[in-house]
């Protein structure tokens, strides 16, 4: 939207030329998301408390979590408008990649919330049943494959390569569509998954998402793209401002979110960010590097699923309760040191996933 306007200005004054860079626009993202973060918690954490609209904490968790119940839930709504509103501040809103992500991260966050008012307005301790949740989220999911399968205009869209091999890859086809769901799909439950504790997922989604901001930006430049030997996806650069956006909102909400919490985000916060780096990363051909980037994400979920299964298989549980967040803490580990023991995971993750940009 300002972007426009810096184009119209140009013709009065030559330095609003500057507005046309990706980099400034980028870190006015995360400045302009940070701000209203903090500017617009205080209001919504009294708002929530206002409605009694207060988290449910189960009784057979760890104990240290019983005082945490009736914290003010659904903070994600605060992240999504800050992200919404600093992306279509600064981006170019006729790229096309913007609008999926926008519009992926908008619509599985209205599911979370969904689901939220029905636990915490409605008192429905199921909320919205998981066949349902999974069903909307397969029908999103769906809907994004197909339209970047669609609109994919070079081969190099829509097919999959494996980090460290230059001279490697699987061209995907129709395949492409079904990889492209279970990576949206799988990575907004695995978000969800991680949400168990003061400020554990949205430090690792706000990392994932800056070293995601890095792979747009070099794959929307053809000349990094070619020295690199990674896909050149035209347009894709444009995706920095919402990273940069998604990095600020995760940054201010953070300021709240930190133990201890004075808002949890709720599933419109963790379902909308997980789907927003999933579709990112499937956007820039990174799918496997997003799966070492979100090494927390993928064990928190694989210790629910081997939880379920050893429990259906043999009765018997791997974990003293899953996700694994939660095993450390009935071990002894203080909340904080599992918080923080996770983030310094996912900084060396990082780190490796975005060390795949050399090693080819």
């Amino acid at each position: 939207m300002l972007l426009l306007l810096a184009e119209y200005l140009q013709q009065f004054y030559k330095g609003f030329a500057v507005f046309q860079y990706l980099t400034l626009r980028g870190i006015l993202g995360v400045l302009t998301a940070l701000s209203l973060s903090l500017c617009l918690g205080p209001w919504m954490i009294r708002a929530l408390q206002h409605k009694q609209i207060g988290q449910s904490v189960r009784n057979d968790g760890p104990q240290s979590h019983l005082s945490k119940s009736g914290t003010p839930t659904m903070g994600g709504a605060l992240i999504l408008s800050a992200i919404g509103i600093s992306t279509l501040l600064w981006a170019d809103l006729t790229n096309r990649y913007v609008w999926v992500v926008l519009i992926v991260t908008l619509l599985f966050g209205g599911i979370g919330w969904v689901d939220d008012y029905r636990k915490v307005i409605e008192k429905n301790s199921r909320g919205l049943p998981s066949r349902w949740k999974y069903f909307w989220q397969s029908v999103f999911g769906l809907g994004a494959a197909l339209f970047l399968y669609m609109t994919a205009q070079t081969p190099v869209e829509t097919t999959l390569l494996i980090p460290m091999f230059k001279d490697f890859s699987i061209a995907l086809g129709v395949g492409f569509v079904i990889l492209t769901y279970f990576v949206i799909v799988g990575s907004s439950n695995a978000v969800n998954l991680t949400d168990g504790l003061d400020g554990l997922a949205i430090m690792p989604t706000v990392m994932v998402g800056g070293a995601l901001g890095i792979f747009c930006y070099l794959s929307g430049n053809v000349k990094f793209a070619e020295y690199l030997l990674i896909p050149y996806v035209p347009g894709a650069g444009e995706l920095i401002v919402f990273c940069g956006a998604l990095i600020g909102a995760g940054l201010g909400f953070l300021w709240f979110n930190t133990y201890p919490a004075q808002v949890f985000m709720g599933d419109v916060g963790a379902l909308a960010l997980g789907a927003a780096l999933g579709t990112i990363a499937v956007i820039v051909r990174q799918e496997i590097v997003l799966f070492i980037m979100g090494g927390v994400f993928v064990m928190e979920t694989l210790s629910v699923v081997i939880q379920v299964a050893s429990f259906k298989l043999t009765g018997r549980r791997v974990f003293r309760m899953a996700p694994i967040h939660h095993h450390f803490e009935l071990k002894g580990w203080p909340e904080p040191r599992v918080i923080v023991r996770f983030w310094i995971i996912t900084v060396i993750l990082v780190l490796i996933g975005l060390a795949t940009l050399k090693l080819r």
